[in-house]
Order: structure tokens, then C-alpha cells, then sequence
């Protein structure tokens, strides 16, 4: 998988294909290794056609791409899919609906929480959560800094190690009392 460093805003069938939480897990487990529709759905707990529906909306949209053909454990043909990295400096900030951006981001978080139930106990590695006071010059040094930090790590991308799945979230609190 190649991922491009350079922000790109996001369309409205973007952020439909990517609105639900669904769409987020299915994109992590493309991630290392190409999965078949039914091995999404095993893997996922939900049913083959619901999966389906949702590869194939993430496809037509550029985030999952299809390899070769090849034949199953029981010889019938089946088509896996490989995650694209389009998502990775996708812009939602400026996309054209606010509801379906909205939808995206909670989507995000509710993948997330799914891969952390699913982990069992012992799968978090770390949480933290705060408020921070910043310049708006002072936020899009954080932002900087911490994209430029994934990235050394991104670059690394170390066979043997953990898979580990990270959220990362800056959220305004408009209003909010001193």
C-alpha cells in the first residue's frame, strides 16, 4: 500500500463511501493483506451481503482496489481486496456536506471503539485524553508536528511488529467557559 502525503479534500462520494463505521474496520483489515468479501464477513460478524455492499461502495470510490482473481479453499473463484491509502491525509474539513462529514467522523470513532472491544483485555496499549489552549498558529504547529511523526512512523512499517490501531482527534469546544 502507498500512501500520499499530500492533504486531498474529500468528495461527497468520498464521504459516503466512508460514512459508516463499517467502511473504517473493513479498510484496516485490507490494510496488510487482501481479503475476499467472505472473509470480511467472517471476520466482521456480519452477513456477506452487507459487507459486499460496502466493498463495493469503497472500491467505486478509490479506497479499496481489487486484485486477481483466485480460487478458494473450495474451488470457487473469489476476488479479494486490498486497502488503497487514499484515506490517509484525507481533508473533511472542507468537504461539501456537513452531515455526511459529520457521519465520516463518527464513523472513525465508532470503528475504533468496535477494534477496541473486540481486542479483548490487554489490547489497549494506551489511551489519553485532554483540553489544550492553543493560537490557531499554535494547532496547525500540532497538527504538523504529530503528521510528520506518524509519517516516521508509517515509514517504518516493521513485518514482525504489532498491529496497532490509533485515533487521533482535535475537536473544538466552541463556547466552551474558562
Amino acid at each position: 500500500m502507498v500512501t500520499d502525503s499530500t492533504p486531498r479534500r474529500a468528495s461527497d462520494a468520498d464521504l459516503r463511501a466512508l460514512s459508516h463505521p463499517l467502511s473504517w474496520r473493513i479498510l484496516r483489515l485490507c490494510l496488510d493483506s487482501a481479503c475476499t468479501n467472505q472473509q470480511l464477513a467472517r471476520r466482521l460478524g456480519v452477513s456477506p451481503a452487507t459487507v459486499l455492499r460496502r466493498v463495493r461502495a469503497l472500491a467505486d470510490a478509490g479506497f479499496l482496489a481489487a486484485e486477481p482473481p483466485r480460487q478458494g479453499d473450495h474451488g470457487a473463484w473469489e476476488r479479494p481486496y486490498r486497502a488503497t491509502g487514499r484515506t490517509w491525509r484525507l481533508d473533511l474539513g472542507h468537504a461539501g456536506e456537513p452531515v455526511l462529514t459529520a457521519q465520516v467522523e463518527l464513523a472513525t470513532v465508532d470503528a475504533h471503539r468496535a477494534e477496541l472491544l473486540s481486542g479483548g483485555p490487554g489490547a489497549v496499549r494506551r489511551t489519553g485524553r485532554g483540553v489544550l489552549r492553543l493560537s490557531e498558529r499554535s494547532e496547525a504547529e500540532l497538527n504538523e508536528r504529530l503528521d510528520a511523526l506518524i509519517d516516521e512512523f508509517l515509514a517504518r512499517s516493521e513485518p514482525g511488529g504489532r498491529r496497532l490501531s490509533y485515533l487521533w482527534s482535535l475537536i473544538e469546544q466552541p463556547g466552551a467557559a474558562d
